[in-house]
């Protein structure tokens, strides 16, 4: 008997179909068609990721024993594992990539604000950083990171504001961070907050020419001196707070730009922190804040890594490797949507969790996620006879 739709065919009803169709016919590939299509590919792909395959035989053999639930998943054609192979290495990832950003750019539009930011009612603010993920050498010999290591480097701009990643690049392991600087274009009036490894002042200064803001941790042994000496609110955690100008073998618009140096101690742990930044008026306590939301960014490539089974490719070439990384941000986003529609009380994390074993049940998606301990609550049923009366 058929009870309904599929937790999994509901989760994609989220996908925009639209921009996903533009993508195909701006990326199609020439040659010999593939059997399996794009959206199946895709399919079997999130299929993968939400149930934590760790390989292509793997999901292969999972889809094929699921039998003819597979149709009402949404998935209309079981490939073979060398038909899946063919896939990924052939359809160019830009496809997923695309869609993606189309989704990104809804999930935005509707997203709830982080409550610390809003109440700072700054336009936009972005983390900045780069993670390693380590691949097999002999199965990835364009990933040389060292003699006898392969690695590639995923750079992400995530959005403080709503917690998921706006921007992606794919590179070798050995290039510089501060290269990811020069492919960004800067939104007016936003934050980019980064560490230590993006200071580079004629980099720095293009944000400056943006008119956008910066907040970085800099270099000991910075070469400056002070113009101005601004009061500090020693009760937030501020010990210094000044304007400086940089010295040292810079352009004269450097050396003449005023810059911002606040000295901040962490009354929680103790730790010292000095953080340098182009806006003059923020008061100092909230650049401090701003930089500790960086953290966000360190524990969305935690829970990547963890959870959304990036570190098992599955495909050896470059474009596998993009494709899958790019379905793993949709995947993420995914979850992030659903949670703010269903207003779900589990972390993503659980979220995922509870996905994964309910992919094929055939109930309404709020349900899946329905409390036990809130189903024990509930009254008992009066046409029940209780074994004792008090």
């Amino acid at each position: 008997m058929n009870l309904g739709r599929t937790v999994f065919a509901q989760l994609i009803d989220l996908l925009p179909r639209r921009a996903f169709e533009l993508a195909i016919q701006r990326h199609r590939v020439s040659g010999r068609a593939l059997t399996l299509s794009v959206m199946d590919q895709l399919l079997c792909m999130v299929f993968a990721q939400l149930t934590g395959r760790t390989s292509l035989r793997e999901t292969v053999t999972c889809l094929r024993a699921l039998g003819s639930r597979c149709y009402h998943l949404g998935i209309r054609h079981t490939p073979a594992r060398s038909t899946l192979a063919d896939a990924n290495e052939r359809r160019d990832y830009a496809i997923f990539a695309d869609t993606a950003m189309s989704m990104i750019a809804q999930a935005r539009a509707e997203l709830p604000v982080d409550a610390d930011l809003r109440r700072l009612k700054i336009k936009a603010a972005f983390a900045l950083d780069s993670t390693t993920i380590d691949l097999c050498l002999s199965l990835f010999p364009w990933a040389r990171f060292k003699r006898t290591k392969g690695a590639i480097k995923a750079h992400l701009l995530l959005d403080l504001l709503v917690g998921i990643p706006v921007f992606m690049r794919i590179s070798h392991a050995k290039t510089s961070d501060l290269s990811t600087l020069d492919q960004l274009l800067f939104l007016p009036g936003a934050f980019y907050i980064m560490d230590r490894g993006y200071v580079d002042f004629h980099r720095l200064y293009r944000i400056q020419q943006s008119a956008a803001f910066f907040v970085i941790r800099p270099k000991r042994g910075m070469n400056y001196r002070v113009i101005k000496r601004l009061t500090a609110d020693h009760a937030t955690g501020v010990t210094h707070d000044r304007v400086i100008r940089l010295h040292g073998r810079h352009r004269k618009a450097i050396r003449r730009w005023p810059l911002r140096l606040v000295r901040f101690v962490d009354p929680a742990t103790g730790k010292r922190f000095t953080f340098l930044s182009n806006h003059l008026e923020l008061p100092a306590d909230q650049i401090a804040l701003l930089y500790r939301k960086r953290w966000q960014i360190e524990l969305l490539f935690k829970w990547m890594k963890q959870h959304l089974h990036i570190k098992a490719f599955f495909g050896t070439t470059p474009n596998a490797v993009k494709a899958q990384l790019w379905i793993a941000v949709m995947v993420l986003v995914l979850i992030h949507r659903l949670k703010h529609r269903l207003n779900l009380s589990q972390t993503p994390n659980e979220i995922a969790q509870i996905l994964s074993v309910t992919l094929c049940e055939k109930t309404l998606m709020n349900q899946a996620f329905f409390d036990d301990r809130q189903q024990s609550l509930q009254l008992p049923d009066p046409n029940q006879l209780l074994l004792f009366s008090l």
